[in-house]
């Protein structure tokens, strides 16, 4: 019995020292560069997201700002550029006279002084709206963000002119395919390269499968294919073998789930890089709030330096010059602004 019992604790410690040094981080090769910020709509309002909805207005639940940026604007997106983003998401919305503009809503009624779906008006009548026409931080009371004629509803066309070769996140909130077929049209007519800047397509898994064949190199994910991803390797990642679902596809990796992930994060990045995946870090997961980017620049902290991949940046305006302080293009007043705004933040993520 003795020799038995012996014998299946030393199995256990071989068993213990192989999957150790399979996924052992600090044996895997150095990863090449730093970290790449997605700047999640450009330069944003940040909003308090407890309790968010899919049809909730998030106009009214913005902070105090501390700018007169609104997202998805192409001033926006330049400057997000300008102040650490390698990479910029928006959101893309087809009109009803085939053109395509930029805004996140299905419907007008929330930040625009517009009603009904974005899809039902020209491009004219949508660049005719007040785009901050909706936003307020105390309920309605005040609307500081209203009547700024610099800051119409951008186009396509603005959105290519502003990133030309910076990479583009671009989001379908629609489940019709057709909206790809009408992107990738007009990016062409553009003579944007997608494949060659590093673009890339997610959203409803229809469109982002259309543009799977259409840009076969291109970086395409849904939310429901990233969880899978993310899933079967938990489960399945301390055998060295990457699940078929991570193959070309995307892991997403909440900031307090790092740990769960074999071999993280040398060894994991290694493993998706060498069959053409993506990894991208979020947030940290929150009951009944959705998945968002990092909001604080401390938060930087909790990644590890030697992480090279994709961080979703929910507040570019912070977080860029807080990891490339050499990048803040922002004037002095702004800077204060943004500190002062950062700690009210802190409070109310304490409590």
């Amino acid at each position: 019995m003795k020799r038995w019992l012996g014998r299946g604790a030393l199995l256990a410690a071989i068993a213990f020292l192989v999957l150790t040094m399979i996924n052992a981080s600090w044996l895997a090769p150095d990863p090449i560069g730093g970290p790449k910020l997605i700047a999640h709509r450009g330069v944003a309002q940040i909003y308090y997201a407890s309790g968010v909805g899919r049809d909730t207005c998030t106009a009214t639940r913005i902070e105090e700002p501390v700018h007169d940026y609104l997202e998805n604007t192409a001033r926006s997106m330049l400057k997000a550029q300008q102040i650490g983003a390698q990479m910029v998401e928006i959101d893309i919305a087809p009109t009803a006279d085939g053109e395509i503009a930029v805004f996140h809503d299905w419907m007008l009624d929330c930040r625009t002084n517009g009603s009904g779906e974005v899809r039902e008006a020209t491009l004219d009548e949508l660049r005719a709206l007040d785009i901050g026409y909706g936003y307020t931080a105390d309920q309605g009371e005040s609307f500081p963000l209203r009547g700024s004629e610099r800051q119409q509803m951008p186009t396509l066309a603005e959105a290519l002119e502003a990133l030309p070769r910076t990479p583009i996140m671009f989001n379908f909130k629609s489940a019709d395919p057709a909206e790809a077929d009408l992107l990738a049209a007009k990016l062409r007519a553009a003579g944007r390269e997608v494949e060659k800047l590093g673009d890339g397509f997610y959203g409803h898994p229809a469109p982002v499968a259309r543009m799977a064949r259409l840009f076969p190199a291109a970086w395409t994910w849904s939310t429901e294919s990233a969880r899978a991803c993310s899933q079967d390797y938990v489960l399945y990642g301390w055998t060295g073998y990457l699940p078929q679902s991570c193959r070309g596809g995307t892991m997403v990796v909440p900031l307090d789930d790092q740990w769960m992930f074999w071999g993280w994060p040398n060894r994991t990045l290694a493993r998706m890089q060498e069959h053409g995946g993506h990894i991208i870090v979020t947030g940290p997961r929150e009951e009944g709030t959705p998945n968002q980017g990092l909001l604080l620049p401390e938060q930087f902290t909790q990644i590890p330096s030697t992480y090279s991949g994709h961080i979703w940046a929910e507040d570019i305006w912070t977080l860029g010059p807080a990891l490339r302080p050499s990048m803040d293009r922002r004037r002095p007043n702004e800077q204060q602004a943004a500190q002062a705004g950062l700690e009210q933040r802190r409070q109310r993520l304490a409590d």
